[in-house]
């Protein structure tokens, strides 16, 4: 299973995932995720809390363990070019 397809099954319910059409879209979404910017500023997660909901989130999905492994590496990934 690619990257693209565990990412939505751990987010069936968001309405966004059913726009994201590519491993791109994804990475976009991910980065939008952690810089939590669909929240408003006063109440926003640092990069770092919304990487271990994340996480946590992908733990507790039903995937197996070798895709939670590579959804969690994208995530870091991702997180540690936003530096």
């Amino acid at each position: 299973m690619s990257n693209l397809e565990a990412f939505r099954k751990v987010w069936p319910q968001r309405q966004a995932t059913a726009n994201i059409e590519s491993e791109e879209d994804m990475k976009r979404y991910i980065v939008i995720e952690l810089k939590d910017e669909l929240t408003h500023p006063r109440v926003r997660k640092t990069k770092q809390q919304k990487l271990e909901l994340a996480v946590e989130r992908i733990n507790d999905s039903n995937l197996d363990q070798q895709e939670k492994q590579q959804l969690i590496e994208e995530y870091k990934k991702i997180a540690d070019q936003l530096d």
